[in-house]
């Protein structure tokens, strides 16, 4: 199918509409301030139960994993995402989110195929080049400690 330059032009405008920046922004701060209120709620919550801060914040962090990994699960977390856009994928639980949606919108093709090879398409290179980059910063940390000792 041949496609005329003006064709292509309408075809490209349809499919790259503003999105309405004065709704989305607003609606992204608040979502992601809430999501991060929750997370401040939980960790005094952990703090006033006898926890370290140090302790409460690890918690906090595997809760909100948890959290949003479940409503991932129950389809929720999308839903609430579609109206917080970046304020939902900016915190921990955007990252979890990302780890499992994959991984349920391939059970269907079972567990090693499916679930086991699709749960790291997304999250696959962030830890990869995460962990790549903590060695390098480790190794310069080392470096640079051994000339300031």
């Amino acid at each position: 199918m041949q496609l005329s330059k003006s064709q292509y032009k309408q075809m490209y405008q349809e499919a790259s509409k503003n999105s309405p920046s004065y709704l989305n922004i607003p609606k992204a701060f608040i979502i992601g301030g809430i999501i991060c209120l929750l997370g401040e709620a939980i960790s005094r919550a952990y703090t006033e139960a006898g926890l370290s801060r140090e302790t409460a914040s690890i918690w906090t962090s595997v809760t909100l994993i948890f959290i949003s990994a479940l409503l991932t699960a129950l389809r929720i977390y999308p839903k609430i995402a579609k109206h917080g856009g970046a304020g939902t994928l900016v915190p921990i639980t955007g990252f979890a989110n990302s780890v499992v949606s994959p991984a349920i919108e391939f059970k269907s093709e079972g567990w090693i195929l499916g679930l086991g090879a699709k749960i790291f398409i997304i999250c696959g290179p962030v830890i990869l080049y995460g962990t790549s980059a903590s060695i390098i910063y480790g190794f310069i940390y080392y470096i640079f400690g051994m000339f300031s000792a």
